[in-house]
């Protein structure tokens, strides 16, 4: 067994170690193969905070991440129904969420997420009640019959903790390799299409006038969102990847409001928090003997980041009105 290269070492350890080994991996010295578990943490971590990050640009801009908050606990009805339906063709040793393929998750969570968007449709636009009422009543109704299955269908097996806390010390290279795939999707639609998500966002009127569909680009957003919680759903579950989406948008939000510079600003408030918590997660281990959750870790250090902002910009609104 080749041993880890980061046993051992300590947060700033961690850190150098890690800068040297991607710039070995970029000059093609070090392979995907050789890769170390940390090393993939981090890069699956980046990634599902870089395309989260992009992708809760326009749910926070629009206004609708209570929605995406919706998506990303209903679509545990659809993986636990699939795994349900798989479940006589896995093997015992590999009965857990890990034993699902991919394209059947992909299919069960987009499945799921139009059967939620329509319902709340329905609600809202059909019988009338209020959208933030639609949503609650879907997502805790859809919610609760997924948290109802996985404690009648999945008493023994990890698919409970893996759906709904994620499990970072599990991820392999082909985890990495679906979250870069989900992530290239995710920055090609924004890209190509960034004129339209532009105005749909800041202009339906004016959108809707150049013949731009809001709605459509909304169901897109909500696809696109769907996706995203699966490429994060072995990682950090169907609970944390909410924070993934939110906290590094309103914190990029705290240091400006154009459309580019937030897109920026927020991508590297995710990416940065993966790594320092990978790394800080190693420290622990290494320094205080302390298992912790790295997933738990990333979302407490998006909250950090968030709060230290939040106080630099008092910190600074004070000193202006000291002047």
């Amino acid at each position: 067994m080749i041993q880890n290269p980061y046993s051992g070492k300590n947060l700033f350890e961690f850190l150098i170690l890690f800068v040297q080994r991607m710039g070995e991996l970029l000059t093609g010295k070090l392979s995907l193969a050789s890769l170390a578990s940390d090393e993939v943490q981090v890069l699956v971590l980046a990634l599902v905070a870089s395309s989260a990050a992009t992708i809760g640009t326009f749910l926070v801009l629009k206004r609708i991440t209570m929605l995406a908050n919706s998506l990303s606990h209903t679509i545990l009805v659809g993986i636990v129904v699939a795994y349900i339906v798989l479940l006589p063709w896995l093997p015992g040793a590999g009965a857990h969420a890990h034993g699902i393929s991919i394209e059947v998750l992909l299919g069960a969570s987009l499945v799921t997420a139009l059967l939620t968007t329509l319902l709340t449709h329905v609600l809202t636009h059909v019988l009338k009640l209020q959208e933030d009422a639609s949503i609650g009543l879907v997502f805790t109704t859809l919610f609760a019959l997924g948290i109802v299955l996985v404690t009648v269908f999945t008493r023994s097996t990890h698919l409970g903790t893996e759906a709904i806390m994620g499990n970072v010390d599990a991820l392999h290279l082909d985890d990495l390799y679906l979250i870069f795939w989900v992530a290239l999707i995710d920055f090609a639609l924004i890209t190509l299409f960034f004129k339209e998500w532009k105005a749909t966002t800041f202009d339906p009127a004016f959108a809707s006038a150049n013949g731009i569909s809001s709605a459509r680009y909304n169901h897109l957003l909500m696809i696109m969102t769907s996706l995203t919680v699966i490429g994060a759903f072995r990682a950090v579950g169907v609970l944390l990847v909410l924070s993934f989406l939110v906290a590094p948008v309103i914190t990029a939000r705290l240091c400006t409001h154009r459309l580019k510079p937030l897109l920026l600003y927020a991508n590297l408030i995710g990416i940065g928090s993966a790594l320092i918590s990978v790394a800080l997660s190693r420290h622990l281990l290494t320094v205080h003997r302390l298992p912790v959750s790295t997933s738990g870790l990333v979302v407490s250090m998006l909250g950090v980041v968030f709060l230290l902002v939040l106080a630099s910009r008092a910190v600074k609104a004070k000193m202006q009105r000291i002047d």
